[in-house]
């Protein structure tokens, strides 16, 4: 150190700029160039001082700025060292390297996407347009609930047309289910980790949230025999398969167990199977435990893109669909005609499961790089979805941590978003979809793995 204290030096005594900003630049500087490398151990406070001939507080604010910017890390008992040159990202619109939203990843197949391309333009060409651009009554065509049936059977063999309803996107299906079930005021179950649309319809509609504990298995059931005993919820709200955020997936025997008390205590289910086409191996729905008190709920947001607004409500019965279909009217009038005749043909000719087949492969071979960068530090995934829960250390809060990923270039979403019971944990749901290539995906996880494994200290700065 003592040759690039010499250098240091001269820069400050010749430079106008605050001396504590200039020893963060300097830091920069020469990692840059190769002077420093990464896992170099700095000088401490008072030896730096005294080789720079400054006092004890310009030099401890030049070292808060080079954290700040990332450049390096303070290790209580063990000092500090440069973080190196990781790669950063620059989020692009809200993707890019933005890991946050939810979105399936894009595979890059010439040969799918001609393949949507020419599917839709003959949708185009063969439609009546003056008809698509009426309106129309709710819930979608004949055509169109056939081609939801058609989906539908994947996970419910025994679904029927008369109990189908097409929908602007699941979102709307659960804004008009919520405001159909309960009242302001009224309680819904939910899990205490869950998607946070839901928390924010509830907001919206005054309707409150009941968090169920989360274990390996699912949303307790004997909790929610409690609160069906004592509390009375209008509805048990669940997302049962690749759970946003943490991918787990209720076993089959909580899902019965679930179904049988809320066919004991007659409160109606509402299944968001939102990812559930994903794996090719997963648990029946409860849906086929419960038929007659649940609203089975998917789309195709999750697996083919997050604009093809079209998802399907299997209701447990014609009169329970009527229902559904006036609340969704008042709130939506109609789906689009034009977006259900592009998810009908894409349906019904083999281009969504060919979308889905990608899809799923991409997702498997992102997944590949989340284990080879992520995997020694506990996080949570299937290897067909495409995000992934991140626990992290005593070392990192998880807002300080999403906040730090930011400013490098990387958004991840902290639990709290997704908690309904007031105590998340500290960990950050991670989304390896959207417009990322792989080679963005690639850098941004490694970004992240260097992160977790070389901890700043954000309090280490307070003097």
């Amino acid at each position: 150190m003592d040759k690039t204290a010499q250098i240091w030096l001269k820069r400050i005594r010749s430079s106008n700029k605050p001396a504590y900003l200039l020893i963060a630049d300097l830091i920069a500087e020469d990692v840059r160039s190769g002077r420093l490398a990464a896992r170099d151990r700095l000088p401490t406070l008072r030896e730096l001082a005294d080789y720079l001939e400054l006092n004890y507080t310009t030099v401890a604010r030049g070292y808060a700025e080079a954290r700040k910017r990332g450049l390096i890390d303070s290790r209580a008992g063990m000092g500090t060292f440069v973080r190196g040159a990781t790669p950063g990202l620059t989020l692009r619109g809200g993707s890019g390297a933005e890991m946050t939203m939810n979105l399936p990843p894009e595979p890059h197949d010439p040969a799918l996407i001609a393949r949507l391309r020419d599917s839709a333009a003959q949708v185009m060409v063969q439609s009546d347009w003056y008809d698509l651009l009426r309106y129309q009554d709710f819930g979608g065509t004949r055509d169109d609930r056939a081609a939801g049936v058609q989906w539908l059977r994947r996970r419910l063999p025994l679904c029927a047309v008369e109990r189908v309803l097409v929908c602007p996107g699941i979102h709307a299906a659960l804004t008009a289910l919520v405001s159909l079930l309960a009242r302001p005021g009224e309680l819904i179950c939910v899990e205490s980790l869950t998607y946070p649309g839901i928390k924010a319809i509830a907001a919206q509609l005054g309707v409150q949230l009941h968090a169920l504990p989360l274990d390996d298995d699912g949303p307790s059931a004997d909790a929610f025999e409690h609160a069906c005993r004592t509390l009375k919820p209008r509805a048990l709200y669940c997302n049962p398969t690749l759970l946003n955020p943490t991918t787990a997936t209720i076993t089959r025997a909580r899902r019965e167990a679930l179904a049988d008390v809320a066919l004991r205590y007659a409160v109606p289910i509402i299944e968001d199977d939102a990812y559930a086409m994903l794996p090719r191996d997963t648990p029946p729905p409860l849906a086929t435990l419960a038929p007659a008190l649940t609203y089975y709920i998917t789309g195709l947001s999750k697996c083919f893109g997050a604009g093809l607004r079209s998802a399907f409500v299997h209701a447990p019965g014609p009169r329970q669909a009527e229902r559904l279909a006036g609340a969704l009217r008042a709130t939506t009038v109609m789906c689009s005609p034009v977006t259900n005749a592009l998810a009908t043909r894409w349906i019904t000719d083999g281009t969504a499961d060919a979308m889905l087949d990608a899809i799923r492969g991409e997702s498997v071979f992102r997944q590949s790089l989340a284990t080879r960068h992520l995997g020694r530090h506990a996080m949570r995934a299937h290897a067909e979805g495409f995000h992934l829960w991140l626990p992290l250390s005593s070392d990192w809060s998880m807002v300080e941590f999403a906040s730090y990923l930011r400013a490098q270039g990387v958004g991840v979403v902290a639990s709290a978003a997704f908690s309904t019971d007031g105590t998340p944990p500290d960990a950050v749901r991670v989304c390896l979809g959207g417009p990322m290539s792989r080679d963005d995906c690639d850098i941004a996880l490694r970004l992240i793995a260097d992160t977790l494994e070389h901890p700043l200290q954000p309090h280490s700065t307070v003097m």
